[in-house]
């Protein structure tokens, strides 16, 4: 098959194509987001292998509990609304160094069943010496350190693994697109085939995607829409608690939490969070007050405490830490 070059131009920010170039999208209004693309149809022969879906009656769908994949860890399945869907796609994003790919491997690593962890930033060695301080039982799980889509959609046939781990999306590239790695269209396009593989084949997929400056995930804004749950990894890099939190999940409740600990070997869940905002103490003392908030669907006990000295200039300064300034002027 000889191959067909095509140019287009999309919007960077919300993915619409037009057949020329503009300064104004006139979908989503954003000026200078329209980029051209070269698109290479050569290959899209090497998909065929996913494309095996048909209608099928409603009635005639079978549907149980087995649907679900359970990870040992409770704190991850809570958040996932039960456990992992099969064919499900989730997105799981968070500041660089926070724990992403910890927390992935040792659930990888615990797991009863065959994962396949595609690492497209480190290499098959860094992979080991991290799994080695998490646990010294290493088993059901591959380790393959690829970019390139058509070489892991190979591996997967060979290996045909239960879970499948892609870290990250923004390292990984086809073949059909001679955009650059981590473009937008790569982004895009690399999500819309894993997503079809999931769809037809039953394989639930986690996608670990990188944020921008501004903290939202890097890549196109359509690529939230595309996947069926998307998590968060958030907390502070300088403390030890970090929050798996839930944005969208078409299985289950976007109210869930989980809740970890940093520490030499991975990250431990916390079974009562509220002994860890609250210090240990029996008797009352001034500058300190305990209350009760809400986050999600879980109760946290949270302790404040307030230092008050005498201020060398002129206007008094307010600092906090762990509390937005702003809305402590305001109070």
């Amino acid at each position: 098959m000889s191959s067909k070059i095509k140019i287009t131009f999309s919007c960077s920010n919300c993915g619409a194509k037009y057949p020329k170039w503009l300064g104004q999208c006139t979908v989503c209004g954003e000026w200078n987001t329209i980029a051209e693309e070269i698109v290479n149809t050569k290959n899209k022969n090497d998909y065929k292998f996913i494309s095996k879906s048909k209608a099928v009656d409603i009635n005639d769908i079978n549907y149980s509990n087995d649907q679900r994949i359970f990870f040992s860890e409770n704190e991850i399945n809570r958040v996932l609304g039960g456990g992992l869907v099969k064919g499900s796609v989730v997105l799981i994003s968070g500041e660089p160094g926070i724990g992403k790919s910890t927390i992935l491997l040792q659930n990888s690593l615990s797991s009863s069943e065959k994962v396949l962890y595609i690492s497209g930033e480190e290499s098959s060695s860094q992979i080991k010496l991290r799994a080695h301080r998490i646990t010294k039982n290493l088993k059901n799980c591959f380790i393959l350190t690829e970019t390139n889509l058509e070489l892991i959609l190979k591996n997967i046939q060979e290996i045909k693994p239960d879970i499948l781990i892609i870290d990250s999306i923004q390292t990984i590239q086809t073949d059909i697109h001679e955009s650059s790695q981590g473009s937008l269209t790569q982004i895009r396009e690399c999500t819309g085939i894993l997503i079809k593989l999931a769809k037809n084949t039953g394989l639930p997929i986690i996608i670990v995607g990188h944020i921008t400056k501004e903290g939202i995930i890097a890549g196109p804004k359509i690529l939230e829409h595309m996947v069926d749950v998307v998590l968060h990894f958030e907390g502070d890099k300088q403390n030890q608690h970090r929050i798996l939190r839930s944005k969208k999940n078409r299985f289950g409740s976007t109210d869930e939490i989980g809740i970890y600990q940093m520490n030499s070997n991975g990250l431990n869940q916390v079974s009562d969070p509220s002994e860890l905002f609250i210090s240990k103490k029996e008797k009352k003392s001034s500058g300190s007050a305990v209350s009760v908030t809400l986050d999600g669907s879980r109760t946290l006990m949270i302790e404040i405490q307030a230092l008050v000295s005498s201020a060398v200039y002129g206007t008094p300064q307010r600092i906090s830490n762990g509390f937005n300034s702003k809305r402590l002027n305001m109070l």
